[in-house]
């Protein structure tokens, strides 16, 4: 009975070690060391290097000791193990997140999740009783609702440090190239990370500054985390600074905004409201007239530029000023 313990907890790192093993690849025993680490599972490398010798002999899996370090696969013809922890809609889950969340989940849990991001894709692309959920990816689509534009290269590295010091709560020092192509080095304390259609921002607090900015991650040319931690400041919220209009490149101060549009290039408007007190009247048969208070910012002069001639009489009116009229 004394051994029962250790027992349940070898085969646990078993268990775990099976659902990490890729097929179509290798993977070494310290890549695997890490992905448990970063789940929560601390075990030294030798333990993890004696747990796949031994899987080895008992399974389909495959060590390439022709080079040091070792790598370990399942054989192209396995059945491999069937453990029962995923059902087809939990495959289905996990394959959406990890095509559209992963841009912005820390690159730790990224790591730790691999076995699992493995086993869905094949649980959904195997025949067997997943098709329809294998078959969803191909009938749901996320557009883009302005011109398309490729994502802009990010440094190695650049985002996984990132993402660590913002999970961790360090500090991180940076080399920043602006719109300018002036480089500065700052230390700055990470406090979100946002999708902005292709782009990626790290909302940050520079040393010695308490005011938030945002840094485009493909303008960081290097990054090095520091083993100094902070304490996360009370009074932020990323929520508050998306909804401050931050990221539209506003500073959270709202106008009463009251103008005149084409029907046919506004009426979606009525359907997808600028707020929740907007409200509209009709002006004879082909105009609308729209009010609805809003941030003030440069994506909101952006959006009413686009429609051109379209948008006439525009009325801009904050707490503090008299109305503006464009």
């Amino acid at each position: 009975m004394a051994k029962r313990p250790e027992t349940i907890e070898t085969t646990v790192l078993a268990l775990e070690l099976l659902r990490r093993i890729p097929r179509g690849r290798k993977i070494t025993a310290r890549e695997l060391h890490e992905q448990l680490l970063h789940a929560g599972i601390a075990r030294d490398l030798r333990t993890i290097q004696r747990n796949l010798e031994m899987l080895c002999d008992h399974f389909d899996i495959e060590c390439d000791n022709r080079s040091r370090p070792y790598g370990y696969r399942w054989l192209e013809n396995s059945n491999g193990v069937s453990l029962p922890m995923l059902t087809p809609q939990e495959s289905l889950l996990l394959a959406m997140a990890e095509a559209h969340l992963k841009p912005i989940l820390p690159s730790r849990l990224i790591k730790s999740m691999t076995g699992l991001f493995t086993q869905a894709q094949r649980n959904l692309h195997d025949n067997g009783p997943s098709r329809l959920e294998a078959e969803w990816p191909d009938k749901v689509r996320i557009v883009a609702t302005s011109q398309p534009l490729l994502p802009p290269p990010i440094a190695d590295g650049v985002f996984e440090s990132v993402s660590e010091a913002l999970y961790l709560n360090r500090l991180l020092r940076i080399t920043y190239r602006n719109a300018s192509g002036k480089e500065s080095e700052n230390t700055v304390m990470p406090l979100g990370l946002a999708q902005q259609g292709p782009r990626l921002y790290l909302v940050c607090r520079f040393e010695g500054y308490n005011n938030e900015r945002s840094l485009a991650l493909n303008r960081i040319i290097t990054t090095s985390v520091s083993t100094f931690t902070f304490e996360r400041p009370a009074e932020f919220n990323l929520k508050k600074y998306d909804d401050d209009g931050r990221f539209g490149f506003g500073e959270g101060h709202q106008i009463f905004l009251t103008f005149e549009i084409d029907r046919t290039a506004g009426f979606h408007l009525i359907e997808s409201p600028l707020s929740l007190d907007q409200t509209h009247r009709e002006i004879g048969h082909e105009r609308l007239e729209f009010s609805a208070t809003v941030v003030d910012s440069a994506m909101l002069k952006w959006f009413l530029a686009a429609f051109g001639e379209a948008v006439s009489n525009v009325q801009r009116q904050s707490v503090m000023e008299e109305n503006t009229i464009e």
